[in-house]
């Protein structure tokens, strides 16, 4: 029976086997299809790629098919179908393939921070479950597509950072799923259309940054109810902000910064009682702070700075709870600071600098000890100091100068433990510095007391600061001896104890002082003689001891200090003869006057400016005999022979060995390394500068070509100049120069560019055609110049540093447009004396900010003042240096002593060969290159921030050229 049963259900399972089968066989058979379908169009898309790593999208095999829904980036449901790409961060160029569309149950598509380009014009109508498309950070261009407002579903839109031109379509006003929408960052232009207003279920809406949009910010925005986030920062915006703003509830963040936006500020924005966020600055804004702010009771961060606002600071603003940042700076407010401002124990950082504030600074400021930056300059504050200051241990920056202060300087407030820099110059603050009851911060950086009424001694405890680098203490009373402690002072780089009564000598331990540059000891009580230790101080390129008692002789030793470019040792009681040796031979004249004791040829013509001429040379120069010369020009002759031979036979083996060339391609190239060095020959060198030889080649296809020769570094290895060229090979972007590929072998590495037809722009705008480059061009020049390095600086990572900005170094195509050249190249080829440019570090003279070569550290900011050099050589159409009317006085210095620092003076400097300059524009690119040669570099503005400016010179009013 048992036997029966069991035969019984093997039967049963037989036929249900024959049964089912051929289903389960169907079902498989179609999944694998499926799967290879998917993974022939994916590998379609991979094929328009160009993918530098070639590991990235491995995986994207058609051999590997079966398991597609695991290969890099893609998603799938639990039918197989692909439902998201995420590609995104992987470095990859080349375009989108249009068979993306064949993936008809995809619903995200990410494939942003790439470098992909071309239009985006796919059939996106088959893809209509897509959700998702971001394809932020690319190269994209042509119009905004058309197409996505045919996707019904999707959600998300992102086309920021791209180059897409033209204007908003209307009909993305259609899209009402949507949530988020980015087009920030491109070439857009027209009205913002006021049909996004019908997208109510928008939470984000970003849509400036470099885009210019025409008219102003359409009132029809404020029927967004669900938006969380509104920014159309930086896109020309103009006109007033509207009321209907206030109606958006559930704001946390609004940015309308950088624009033109004028009116008063609409009391309706009191209304947004969920904003955390509010930034209006640098617009032209009039009027004074609503009283209806104090409904803004979450906000965090209030910029209104650079507007034209007045009228007191409401006590609202002091009494919001949650208010961490406050910036008002560069306005016309007046009355005085609220006083319960701090009072919410949240306050991090205040400017309310360059206003018309008067009254008692509150002293509530750090009563949560959490302030950080504290910057009330230029205003007319008075009363003392709050003793609180003293207490505040989070303070980083504090910037008081400029004002009617008096008082004494709180106990402890020069030795908190954060501080940075420390301002209070041009005040009436009186009494002494105290000695320190604790370590001294090793942080500070900066101290400037200058023009006040301090007296005393100078503490001991000033050499505990290890990290000072500019110490500031002219124009007070201090008396006493120099404390030998600034010995310890190892960073300090700025050293002015000038009119002050300081008696006794200069302690010898100035001298270890290493990366000192500035000294000026003078209108003092100083005497003794002058230490020779200041000849250890190697870099030292200013001094300053007049108006003191010296006496005996001046140290030879400080002849042999190269760097030392400017002295001064007039009106002492030295004595003796001037050493006519070293740089006393450069010196000016008026440097040795009123030493009644000092003989030398300098005191017999106080006026002569070439102190050089020591009596007359002509009687003293020793004929060389005719026979010397012979021998002299016959061994130059013998050499140069020799040079040319070696040259012929070093060319003989590198044809030879031209096999060993490596070609390392950035793009799909079309020539090889033989058509690369077909390029070097003397008749094509088109220019010569630090970094190598120029040349400009023609490719088998036609296209030009320029070819950088660059010397191998001594030794077989490249110190990282081949992984650091693939890294530079890989940025993509409109305004740099594209590095289409590297060809190296052990003894030379070649650089291949896309070629600039009209040059650079040093040899256009200093060169007898530079009259042709008008106004408007040098504008549009400076804008995609400084678009360039933004884009090193910010959207690079890591970040980029140029190290060599010039406008040598930006380049011009037919068009005239900008495209910045040699970045990253620098710290590889500064010591191999090939240009008389280049200086002893990175960088080229007349472009190197002060503390770069004063401490050889560099960071962004270095290339920010050096472009704020390029600004003002397109204003004047000098160079850097030279013809300045005295010796050592460059470009920057020039500017500012013909202007007074005052951009409504910069017609006093225009280059005269233009004809029609908006004076507008020309003053505010002005006042733009004065941020960027700031002496320090934290006062200095970002590359970013630099082009937001740029972008914003426009103005209707012209000058006319007499």
């Amino acid at each position: 029976m048992a036997a029966s049963s069991t035969s019984f259900f093997f039967f049963t399972y037989f036929l249900l086997m024959l049964l089912v089968s051929p289903h389960v066989i169907t079902s498989c058979q179609s999944h694998n299809l499926l799967l290879k379908r998917q993974a022939k169009t994916l590998v379609s898309l991979k094929q328009a790629f160009v993918d530098y790593v070639s590991s990235t999208l491995s995986t994207w095999n058609i051999s590997n098919y079966m398991f597609l829904c695991s290969w890099t980036g893609i998603t799938c449901d639990i039918t197989k179908s692909v439902t998201s790409i995420d590609i995104s961060n992987l470095n990859i160029s080349g375009s989108l393939s249009p068979n993306i569309h064949q993936l008809t149950r995809l619903q995200i598509l990410n494939i942003s921070n790439n470098l992909l380009g071309g239009n985006l014009s796919l059939e996106f109508p088959r893809l209509n479950v897509l959700q998702v498309l971001d394809a932020y950070n690319n190269n994209f261009s042509g119009l905004l597509p058309l197409g996505v407002t045919q996707l019904l579903q999707l959600k998300h839109l992102n086309l920021g950072g791209n180059y897409f031109s033209g204007e908003i379509p209307l009909s993305y006003g259609t899209l009402n799923q949507l949530e988020f929408l980015s087009l920030a960052g491109n070439d857009l232009h027209g009205p913002i259309p006021r049909e996004l207003g019908n997208l109510t279920n928008l939470r984000w809406l970003q849509l400036g940054y470099f885009n210019q949009f025409d008219e102003g910010i359409p009132p029809e925005l404020g029927k967004l109810v669900n938006l969380v986030h509104l920014d159309l920062s930086s896109c020309n915006l103009m006109g007033p902000i509207p009321a209907e703003l206030g109606n958006l509830n559930m704001l946390d963040t609004l940015f309308l910064q950088k624009n033109q936006l004028t009116g008063v500020l609409p009391p309706q924005l009191g209304n947004l009682t969920s904003l955390k966020s509010l930034d209006i600055s640098v617009n032209e804004l009039i009027g004074e702070i609503p009283i209806d702010f104090a409904g803004l009771r979450e906000l965090i961060l209030l910029n209104l700075f650079i507007n034209n606002l007045h009228g007191e600071i409401p006590q609202c603003i002091a009494e919001l709870p949650k208010l961490e940042m406050l910036n008002l700076w560069r306005n016309n407010f007046t009355g005085s600071i609220p006083s319960k401002l701090g009072m919410n124990g949240k306050l991090v950082e205040i400017d309310l600098s360059t206003n018309r504030l008067t009254g008692l600074i509150p002293k509530s400021l750090c009563l949560g000890r959490n302030l950080k930056i504290l910057i009330l300059l230029d205003n007319f504050l008075f009363g003392p100091l709050p003793d609180d200051f003293g207490q505040c241990h989070t303070l980083s920056r504090v910037r008081l100068g400029q004002n009617y202060l008096s008082g004494t300087i709180p106990t402890g407030f020069l030795f908190l433990p954060e501080l940075s820099l420390l301002e209070l110059q041009n005040n009436y603050i009186s009494g002494q510095l105290s000695e320190a009851k604790s370590s001294a911060s090793s942080k500070l950086e900066g101290l400037n007391l200058s023009n006040n009424r301090l007296s005393g001694a100078l503490p001991s405890a000033i050499g505990k600061f290890s990290g000072l680098k500019n110490l500031l203490l002219t124009g007070n009373g201090f008396s006493g001896d120099i404390p030998s402690d600034l010995g310890r002072l190892k960073s300090i780089l700025k050293l002015d104890l000038s009119r002050n009564n300081f008696s006794g000598g200069i302690p010898p331990q100035i001298g270890n002082c290493p990366s000192l540059t500035y000294l000026d000891l003078s209108q003092n009580q100083l005497s003794g003689p002058i230490p020779v230790q200041i000849s250890q101080i190697h870099i030292l390129n200013y001094i300053n001891v007049s108006w003191n008692h010296f006496n005996q002789s001046l140290p030879e030793e400080i002849g042999a200090m190269k760097s030392l470019t400017s002295a001064d040792f007039s009106h002492n009681n030295l004595s003796g003869s001037i050493p006519e040796s070293g740089q006393y031979l450069f010196f000016n004249s008026t440097s040795f006057i009123g030493n009644p004791y000092l003989s030398g040829p300098y005191l017999n013509n106080v006026t002569s400016n070439t102190p050089s001429k020591r009596g007359d040379g002509s009687d003293n120069k020793t004929k060389v005999p005719t026979i010397y010369k012979f021998i002299f020009a016959f061994g130059l002759l013998i050499c140069s022979l020799l040079f040319v031979v070696i040259a012929v036979i070093k060319t003989r083996k590198g044809s030879k060995n031209s096999n060993l060339w490596k070609l390392t391609a950035f793009q799909k190239l079309e020539f090889g390394s033989e058509d690369i060095l077909q390029c070097l020959k003397d008749n094509n060198i088109i220019g010569r500068g630090g970094a190598g030889t120029v040349y400009r080649g023609t490719m088998p296809n036609g296209n030009h070509v320029a070819v950088k020769k660059l010397g191998m570094s001594k030794g077989s290895h490249d110190n990282g100049l081949s992984a650091e060229i693939k890294t530079l090979g890989k940025i993509r972007h409109r305004y740099i120069v594209r590095l289409l590929a590297f060809c190296s072998n052990k003894e030379i590495n070649l650089l291949v560019y896309e070629y600039m037809l009209n040059g650079s722009l040093g040899e256009v705008l200093h060169g007898k055609n530079g009259g042709h480059l008008q106004w408007d061009t040098r504008l549009k020049i400076a804008i995609e110049a400084a678009k360039g390095l933004s884009y090193l600086h910010h959207d690079c990572s890591p970040m980029i540093i140029h190290r060599d900005v010039k406008s040598n170094n930006i380049l011009l195509n037919s068009e005239f447009e900008a495209h910045v050249a040699d970045f990253g190249l620098a710290k590889f080829f500064h010591n191999n004396g090939t240009s008389e440019c280049m200086s002893a570090i990175a960088g080229s003279y007349g472009y190197i900010a002060p503390e770069y070569a004063y401490t050889l550290k560099i960071d962004e900011k270095s290339d920010v003042y050096s472009f704020g050099v390029v600004l003002l050589e397109l204003i004047t159409g000098r160079r850097p240096v030279g013809n300045f009317g005295e010796e050592g006085v460059d470009i920057v210095q020039w500017a500012k002593r013909e202007t007074s620092w005052s951009k409504e003076e910069v017609v006093k400097i225009l280059d005269e060969r233009l004809k029609n300059v908006a004076i507008g524009e020309a003053m505010q690119v002005f006042f733009v290159a004065m941020l960027c040669v700031e002496e320090y570099s934290i006062e200095r503005p970002t590359m970013r921030e630099v082009v937001q400016m740029l972008s914003q010179a426009k103005q209707p009013n012209t000058f006319q050229i007499q």
